[in-house]
């Protein structure tokens, strides 16, 4: 049966079994992972590939740097190790950042399928390491040399059997063997999982083969995507956004071009990269630049390779978003997450009502190593998400990891699995973009570390000086701030050492407003005023919102008349 000629109710069909397939797959990942930060935070990804290499489909759990890198990834490992040299049983991986998703830290595992001893598909994941030796995650090294262990595209598994020498290798470079070699084969598990379904589906439906559904699902997700670019009209679109860099404001630049039905994005005007590991390797800047192209003109188009056709990205060569080997890229995502806010800051001048304002962007990671109460040593990595940037139709979320849609992972995972101790966490007050619709909260978080040994904190986090930027007259959210005890600074960037008894206080940054402030609707700044996220005196001077409450402490009410006053607002 070809799926060409499947009627359109078959074929929604099987498409939506083959998300299904997708998905299971990335859930027995997270389910056999040995780290939160796969299981609970979601810092994955999972994707079905024809046997010509094409990503066909995503499984909705996942983050775009990961599975959009991932999708552009498929030929290096083909040219590395040609489709006709693979057995039944092999699998292959690789964490080279020039040809995945950025850095060391994310390990890439294909997996290939066979029916009838024919090549079917390949199934790929990719997800986030514990640890992977080096300087350990972070923004502070020179080289990716000093970054970690970097295992160029090569067979994890043959025929079957474990590739012991390579496992051996990984085992004695990283400071969490059974954690990193616990997921090396949730990885591999989950990829069979998924070839198995799929092999299922073959069956039951009596396809033959994937390549003609293939053909089919990629070419309706190119006509889809080919028409919302249409829908623009044709023109050049710029850009510019700031980040803290490591210690120097860096420039982003872009300018997107629209052609007929065809978008050419390109960075020319950016920074040149870093000496630090802040830069960004050119397969991650396409990843989140085609999710903030879709994100904005056809989020309901499939991500497969057809949606990804009439998308061209271009940079620079050595500028910080196509940084070359051996620049550092330990923190990529630093700057990658900034994309999709500068790509929607340029397209806002076309479509303002499908875009958003800037966000927190940049995920906050925190790498902590010590010893635990007993002198073992440990590593522990979590993530943390600050305030997203204003919609057109509503306010931002609030300590929401966008773009990347990770999780955060609960206090009480984080201190059972870990000696890290969240003394506090909370949304920060007053933290928003003002606007007709506000910026999301960022959180506030104070941690330590049980035990009577110094710990290392390994910092990447920004919009510390640069605040995120409202839209269509929304004013910015507040900058973050990492301090420690005494109050002193600690620097965003850097690995920094603290005595036991010292606590570190994370404020995340706040989303940027969308509109006028002052023409937000008067009893939504009174409910944010009575659940403790804005002030009293921010409603009134920035909202120009007068809230009255009375003598019993009973719920605040807006004064009509007053506030009309402050507002200049005719009587």
């Amino acid at each position: 049966m070809r799926a060409g000629r499947l009627d359109p109710i078959l074929l929604e069909v099987l498409w939506n079994r083959l998300v299904s397939v997708v998905e299971e797959q990335a859930r027995v990942l997270m389910r056999t992972s040995f780290t939160s930060v796969v299981r609970e935070a979601g810092d994955l990804s999972a994707g079905l590939f024809d046997r010509r290499g094409r990503m066909v489909a995503q499984a909705v759990t996942g983050t775009p740097g990961h599975v959009n890198a991932m999708a552009t990834s498929m030929h290096h490992f083909l040219a590395e190790v040609p489709a006709e040299t693979l057995e039944q049983g092999d699998v292959l991986i690789t964490n080279d950042p020039w040809q995945t998703s950025g850095h060391l830290n994310d390990f890439t595992v294909i997996t290939p399928v066979y029916r009838d001893g024919e090549l079917a598909a390949f199934f790929g994941n990719c997800c986030h390491a514990l640890d992977v030796g080096g300087r350990g995650l972070g923004a502070d090294s020179r080289q990716v040399y000093e970054e970690g262990l970097l295992v160029p595209v090569t067979r994890l598994f043959r025929r079957g059997e474990p590739n012991e020498e390579l496992f051996r290798l990984i085992r004695a470079n990283v400071r969490a063997p059974f954690e990193v070699v616990g997921d090396l084969y949730a990885q591999a598990g989950s990829n069979e999982v998924g070839g198995a379904r799929l092999l299922e589906m073959i069956e039951e439906f009596d396809l033959g083969d994937l390549e003609s559904l293939s053909d089919e699902v990629c070419s309706r997700s190119e006509n889809a995507m080919r028409e919302a670019i249409t829908a623009l009209p044709d023109g050049v679109y710029e850009n510019e956004a700031y980040a803290d860099g490591f210690d120097d404001p860096i420039r982003l630049a872009v300018a997107i071009r629209v052609e007929g039905d065809e978008v050419r994005v390109d960075y020319d005007g950016s920074s040149r990269e870093s000496d630090r590991g802040i830069n960004v390797v050119l397969n991650y800047t396409a990843a989140y630049t085609t999710f903030g192209v879709k994100c904005a003109i056809s989020p309901e188009v499939p991500n497969n390779d057809g949606s990804f056709r009439p998308l061209h990205v271009t940079a620079p060569d050595g500028c910080i978003l196509n940084a070359r080997h051996p620049a550092p890229v330990g923190a990529r995502h630093i700057i990658g997450h900034f994309l999709p806010g500068l790509i929607h800051g340029a397209l806002a001048q076309v479509i303002p009502d499908k875009v958003l304002a800037q966000g927190a962007d940049s995920l906050w990671n925190t790498q902590i190593t010590g010893r635990r109460e007993g002198g073992e040593p440990f590593t522990y990595v979590f993530f943390s998400g600050g305030g997203m940037g204003a919609r057109p139709t509503g306010d931002g979320l609030s300590a929401t990891a966008f773009p990347s849609g990770i999780r955060g992972v609960p206090a009480e995972v984080i201190e059972n699995i870990s000696p890290v101790v969240m003394h506090r966490r909370e949304l920060r007050p007053d933290s928003e973009g003002p606007g007709r619709y506000r910026g999301g909260f960022g959180q506030e978080m104070e941690i330590g570390v049980r035990g009577d040994s110094d710990w290392v904190i390994s910092a990447m986090y920004d919009r510390t000086k640069c605040a995120a930027q409202g839209i269509c007259g929304g004013s910015p959210g507040a900058t973050g701030t990492v301090r420690a005890a005494d109050g002193g600074e600690l620097h965003p960037k850097r690995q920094q050492r603290l005595a036991a008894s010292e606590r570190v206080t994370l404020s995340l940054p706040g989303g940027g407003g969308y509109g006028d402030p002052l023409e937000r609707e008067p009893r939504m700044v009174a409910r944010d005023v009575e659940d403790g996220l804005v002030s009293v005196e921010r409603a009134r001077e920035v909202y120009g919102v007068v809230l009255a409450r009375d003598e019993r402490a009973g719920p605040y009410t807006v004064d009509a008349e007053a506030t009309a006053s402050q507002r200049g607002e005719p009587k």
